[in-house]
């Protein structure tokens, strides 16, 4: 049985060019960058080429980037260090009800902490109005944190919008964003959109799974806490042996991501649109706004059923974020939409490598479900 893999949106398949660089750095440029050697300085010479690569794709400077582990490590170490940075500032926080959990949980800690905790609720189609951010943010705001696209919904956030209010207001915020699901293929700079801290990582753009990078703004660079202690590596902020293979990785997929890619992948969302909202039984939630992300509903079913029951058939999407391995999607439980609606809950998510014949089988399958009212095939 073939696969066709559309979620995208929990990982990417990783493209030839990133594993090869993988390769070549376990196999060749193994050196360790601290090492004196010239094996050691090679690698301190294609780490620093590497970082530059993500950087410009960013559209920071390459001192501005710092790699990490993952996404979540580079939320938790901006949540941690804004907090940090502004304590003796104010008490208020501002977040989304949408966020990812790797936002989310340090947020419910530092609310268990003392802190005052506001938590911005989506519209129907998993929207943040501007209007509700402006409301929000207060002089006694100390860090405002919010997504750049909803990794469920496809949803864009005003991020910006929350930087000219954070100024407006007069509050010492810092803004964060989690740019994982927008890297590549929504337009942005940090500068764009006003934000302190911005974190990404390599596996939602064919990479591998295991590197992520956060911008830290270059005022604050001096004033941040280090995240680890150890032996100096990422200027003494994030020690640590850096992991030269997932970081060279990382760079080849960035290379290879021509310009164009993100309208190719629209494409074929816009065509799955047309395609399974006009299936009687499946109602669409929301087209997303980002290229890549489209959330639909089988009012009649769990989402969870109808993703398990697409998997036999080897079709692969989900029911929310992979996060939630089969638990209640917290965004879709934030949204206003009918209970049914929310309990057929589905993601479908688009790489470059998607086609419409992918998507006509999906519609196939789809209808054949709602037509027959069964997930037996």
């Amino acid at each position: 049985m073939s696969v066709i893999y559309l979620d995208h949106a929990a990982t990417t398949p990783v493209c030839p060019e990133a594993a090869q660089a993988a390769c070549e750095v376990m196999t060749e440029g193994f050196g360790n960058p601290s090492s004196l050697y010239p094996l050691g300085r090679a690698a301190v010479k294609r780490r620093e080429e590497d970082r530059a690569t993500v950087a410009a794709a960013l559209g920071c400077l390459p001192q501005e980037l710092f790699f990490t582990s993952c996404g979540t490590e580079g939320d938790n170490w901006a949540i941690a260090a804004a907090v940090e940075l502004n304590r003796q500032k104010g008490n208020h926080i501002v977040t989304t009800a949408i966020e990812h959990s790797a936002v989310l949980e340090p947020m419910k800690r530092l609310k268990k902490e003392g802190f005052e905790l506001t938590l911005l609720k989506p519209d129907a189609e998993g929207g943040i109005a501007p209007e509700m951010v402006k409301a929000a943010i207060r002089p006694d705001t100390i860090l405002v944190s919010m997504m750049l696209v909803n990794n469920e919904v496809g949803s864009i956030l005003p991020v910006r919008a929350a930087a000219d209010a954070i100024q407006a207001a007069g509050s010492p915020a810092l803004l964060h964003t989690d740019a994982v699901q927008g890297f590549l293929k929504v337009p942005f700079s940090p500068k764009d959109l006003g934000a302190d801290l911005v974190s990404v990582c390599a596996h939602k753009v064919r990479g591998p799974k295991g590197v992520g990078a956060l911008y830290i703004k270059k005022e604050l660079i001096s004033k941040m806490k280090p995240l680890l202690l150890g032996g100096g590596q990422e200027s003494g902020l994030r020690p640590g042996t850096e992991a030269t293979a997932q970081i060279a990785a990382f760079a080849a997929a960035v290379k290879v991501w021509e310009p164009g890619t993100a309208e190719v992948i629209r494409a074929v969302k816009d065509y799955a649109v047309d395609a399974l909202s006009a299936i009687p039984g499946v109602t669409l939630i929301s087209r997303g706004d980002a290229p890549h992300i489209l959330a639909l509903s089988l009012p009649d079913f769990s989402g969870q059923s109808v993703v398990e029951a697409l998997g036999s058939q080897g079709i692969c999407i989900s029911s929310g974020s992979a996060c939630h391995r089969g638990r209640p999607s917290h965004v879709f439980e934030a949204m206003p939409l009918p209970p049914k609606v929310k309990y057929g809950a589905i993601r479908i998510s688009f790489g470059p490598e998607s086609t419409r014949e992918e998507v006509d089988r999906l519609a196939e399958l789809l209808r054949h479900i709602c037509r027959n009212k069964t997930l037996m095939f």
